[in-house]
This record gives C-alpha cells, structure tokens and sequence, in this order.
C-alpha cells in the first residue's frame, strides 16, 4: 500500500488473507520481480538491435524454366472422329508413339484410292507438258529453217537485183553511146546535105548517109527501149525481195505464234501439275495425320476427349502430357510497388506446399523446410492482376529441391533484402516505409554481343 491518503484501510481490510498482499508485501518477493523486469527490458533491449532480414513475401506455384518442359496439350491438325486409343492415363510415352487413331469426316476425301488416282493426273498432266514442250522444240527448229531459207532466198534475190542493175548500168552506156551515134549521124548528114548543095557530093552519098541517120535511130530507139527494160527488171526485182520479206515474215510470225501457243500450253500444264503435286503431298501428309503422336517424351495426364466415334475438330485439344525431363523452378507474382527491389541473382527462400517447414522471417538461416533459389527472370509487364512475375530457379549454393516436388505445387516465397536492426524494422513498418533497396554484389557476365532480355 502506498499509503498516500492520511485514511488507511488497513485496519478494514484484512490483507492476511490474500496471498497478493503477502508476496508484495515481502521484500525478497519485490526484489526478484525488480530483476525480473530489468532482465527482462535488458533482453528486449538487446533483440531490438539483433539483425533482422527485410523481405518480400508471396505465393506461387512451381513450373519449369523452359516452356517446352511445362504441361502441353496435344492437338489434332484435321478435323475427325477418334477410332482407336492406344494410350491410358498415366502411361510413359516417347516422342513419335502413337497416341490415338483417327479416321476422316470430310466427304472431300473419302475416296480410298485419292492418292492413286491424283497420282494418274500428275502422270498426265507431265505427259501434255512434255508434249507441248516437243511442239515447241519442233517449232523451233522450224522457225530457225524459215529463217536460214529466208537468208538464201533473200541473198539469191539481191544477186539478181545486182546483176539486173549491172545489165541497167551497161544498157545506160549502150544508150549513151547509141546517143552520141545519132547525134554524129546527124551531124554528117547536115554536112553532106550542104555539100550536095554545093554540088561536091552526089545524091546517092546523100541518100546513104540519111540511111545511115534512121539506123542510128532505130539503135537509138532499140537501146532506150532495153534500158527501159531493164530498169523494169530492176524494179521487179526490188518489188519480189519485198515480197519474199514479208512473205517470209508472215510465215516466221506464224510459226513463232504457234511456238509461244505452246510454250503457254506447256506453262500451263506445269502449273496444272505443280497444283497437283502439291494437291498430292497436302493427300499424302493428311492421311499422316491420322496418326496422333506425342511431340516429345512424357507421361500422359488426363484425356480431354474420350470414348470411340466422337467428332474432334481442327486444333481441338485431346490430351494433355507432361515432359518427363524438365527443370524445376517458381513462378511467383509481386506487387508493382516492389518490384524496384528485385533483381536477377537476388536469393529467395522457398515453402513447398506439403512440405514440413518452420518458418522464421527475419532470420532465414534459421528456419526449417525451406529452399534456397534465385531469381532467374523478371517480367517486363504485368499480368491482368496488376502483378509481376517472377520466375525462380533452384540455388546451386542450396540444397537440391525434393524429388517429390511435382509441376503445380503451390509455393510461398520470401524474396530477401538487406539485414537491418529489429528496431529500424518496427521503426519502418510502423511508419510505412519500404524495404531498403538491394544491392547484389554478384553482376551477370554477359557476352559483348548481348543484351539481358530482362532488367
């Protein structure tokens, strides 16, 4: 009792009776709860300034690093109707084993000899190609004799047009000289006319020599005639290699027509045939694809379609299969706010779901059933959540994983950051601050040449 008012109950109150009152009252009982205390607020003291592992906390599911290694589904290509399984949930499967058995639902092939018979249009369809190829190899010989033969005839022509304008040339002479004839005739017979009239030369001189002026001009007349033949030969022989051109040039245009109406056969044919070889491969592949077979090695999980006779349609899933060989990690997924504290390298500590584990969150090293990893990968966008992921990889430094960890388990996660005192940490989260930024002393060596995909 402190005794404070000058009232004391003392004598009202009978304070044996309560076992409280006798241990306050005992000053070896006061003495030990004082040391109590102290010690007490002395230990409380000290963990205040014991260190404390800040840490960002979350959950997750464990999946593999490569996406070829995570659970996929397998699809059909065609449409169809299951006939066959040849596979239960659970069995092991290596790639290329056949899975199930389907059969054809589309009228368009039906047909059990399709292949057979676009293999006889092909054979034909390569038979009219070949024959419009030798159409137009004939053709080309063909023309290529037109034009030699047009050559020959061309330079037999210009042979007589030279020759016929040789003879023109020599006729021109010959009149030239059949001119000059006349004009001397005619010169002597105005002279001997003179002379008869003088009475030196007789008429029978002078009558000769007017004879002699008409030969001259029959030749005269003769030679202007064969010249004027002549240059009519010259012209018609100018007027047949005219003709023998385009004679010949019609006769080449048309047998070049008739080359490029088969060449333009013989393209169309190999397109015919080109659509029909490919129409064959398209048969040949479909009738493989009939056969639904596992892309890798796995154990089949769960069939999405079952029973015989049901209808599958184009890229429907069927069955699921897990790869057997795969590399473990974990996807987890952080708020934006702390994403700026994580980054490539950066440990993280690992509960399994299932898995026995006692957790101490300040003290990592201290708990019990939990995984050491790193951080393998940062998502550079976030999901429609509004989270991040983050992918984890094992930690090579760590124990290994347990065997019995299967794809799926869920997972929760502590992403470590910087020690700190106990106190700093209370101080921070009664105040609202975040986490001290990490700072990892490991850099990832990258080749010059490359870029980290992720920051």
């Amino acid at each position: 009792m402190l005794n404070i008012s000058p009232n004391s109950v003392s004598e009202e109150v009978k304070t044996d009776r309560y076992e409280a009152f006798r241990i306050i009252g005992s000053r070896s009982k006061t003495k030990s709860l004082l040391r109590f205390l102290s010690i007490f607020s002395l230990a409380v003291l000290l963990i205040l300034f014991l260190p404390w592992t800040q840490n960002i906390r979350s959950t997750g599911k464990v999946t593999t690093l490569q996406p070829g290694q995570r659970p996929q589904s397998i699809q059909s290509t065609i449409d169809g109707r299951i006939e066959t399984w040849f596979v239960r949930e659970g069995d092991y499967v290596s790639r290329g084993d056949t899975i199930l058995f389907i059969s054809e639902i589309k009228d368009a092939y039906f047909d059990p000899e399709l292949l057979e018979r676009v293999q006889v249009q092909k054979e034909a369809k390569q038979n009219a190609a070949d024959s419009y190829s030798a159409k137009a190899s004939a053709l080309a010989r063909q023309l290529e004799a037109l034009k030699q033969s047009r050559e020959v005839k061309l330079n037999q022509g210009r042979n007589k047009l030279q020759q016929a304008r040789f003879k023109l040339q020599s006729d021109s002479i010959d009149l030239q000289a059949a001119e000059a004839s006349f004009d001397i005739a005619e010169a002597q017979l105005k002279r001997m006319e003179e002379l008869f009239t003088q009475g030196l030369k007789s008429q029978t001189d002078l009558e000769k020599r007017r004879l002699k002026v008409q030969e001259t001009r029959a030749k005269l007349i003769a030679q202007q005639n064969k010249l004027a033949v002549s240059r009519n030969e010259v012209d018609n022989l100018i007027l047949q290699l005219t003709n023998l051109e385009a004679e010949f040039a019609d006769k080449i245009a048309k047998a070049e027509s008739e080359r490029f109406s088969a060449l333009s056969s013989e393209f169309d044919a190999m397109g015919s045939l080109s659509k029909l070889e490919n129409q064959y491969v398209n048969y040949e592949r479909r009738n493989q694809l009939y056969y639904i077979t596992a892309p890798q090695n796995g154990y089949i999980t769960q069939a999405l379609k079952v029973g015989i006779g049901e209808n599958i349609k184009a890229g429907e899933e069927i069955v699921t299969i897990m790869p057997a060989e795969y590399d473990l990690a974990v996807e987890t997924y952080i708020r934006p706010m702390d994403l700026p504290l994580l980054q490539k390298g950066q440990k993280v500590r690992i509960q399994f779901d299932g898995w026995p584990a006692v957790v101490f969150a300040g003290w990592p090293d201290a708990s019990i059933g939990t995984f050491g990893g790193k951080v393998f990968a940062i998502d550079n966008f976030a999901n429609q959540n509004g989270l991040f992921r983050i992918l984890v990889a094992p930690d090579d430094d760590e124990a290994d994983w347990p065997e019995a960890i299967r794809v799926g388990t869920g997972v929760q996660t502590m992403a470590l950051l910087n020690d700190v005192p106990i106190w700093y940490e209370l101080w921070r989260q009664i105040n609202g601050f975040p986490p001290n930024f990490y700072q990892s002393t490991e850099k990832e060596k990258l080749p010059k040449d490359r870029k980290p995909k992720y920051k």
